[in-house]
């Protein structure tokens, strides 16, 4: 069976035992969590969110770049009206370069990919200062709303705050 039949399998044992909920569109705690798609992070769990708490927006990185749109949604249409960015310990971001990945989608794909920004970085307590000092200088977000910064040990499980 393919993984994707297993996940419908899944859902039909989940919605079959699930009472009808009725949550407002808006999140209650009027947060948005920026973070990334890594596996090993389950941001419901890590920071004690309940279903309708919280919006958490997931890309690679969990970078802030990828994550305005969805931000700007949150605050204006939705209430958010706090931002946690939280990057990771053992992160693949660091693993490639912009150079190394389109060579790669090159030889495999035959596809040139220009100057494409796939947001890699070197450190990741640098990468939660560039993000948060992105999301603050935006005139997408407004200077009312706080930024946080942390980092995600996927080992210990302990978040660390990052000073800006």
């Amino acid at each position: 069976m393919a993984v994707i039949d297993e996940l419908v399998v899944a859902n039909k044992r989940f919605s079959g035992a699930r009472k009808a909920v009725q949550l407002p569109m808006p999140p209650s705690r009027r947060v948005a969590v920026v973070t990334c798609m890594d596996a090993r992070i389950l941001p419901g769990r890590v920071l004690g969110l309940e279903e309708g708490e919280a919006h958490v927006i997931r890309n690679a990185g969990g970078r802030a770049k990828d994550a305005i749109r969805s931000l700007v949604i949150s605050q204006r249409l939705l209430g958010t009206q706090e931002v946690a960015v939280i990057h990771h310990t053992d992160c693949g971001m660091l693993t490639f370069s912009n150079d190394g990945l389109r060579q790669k989608i090159k030889d495999e794909l035959h596809t040139d990919t220009g100057d494409f920004d796939f947001l890699p970085f070197a450190e990741v307590e640098q990468s939660v200062r560039d993000d948060v000092r992105l999301l603050q200088e935006s005139p997408l977000i407004p200077d009312s709303i706080p930024i946080r910064g942390f980092v995600y040990d996927v080992h210990s499980g302990a978040l660390t705050e990052v000073k800006v």
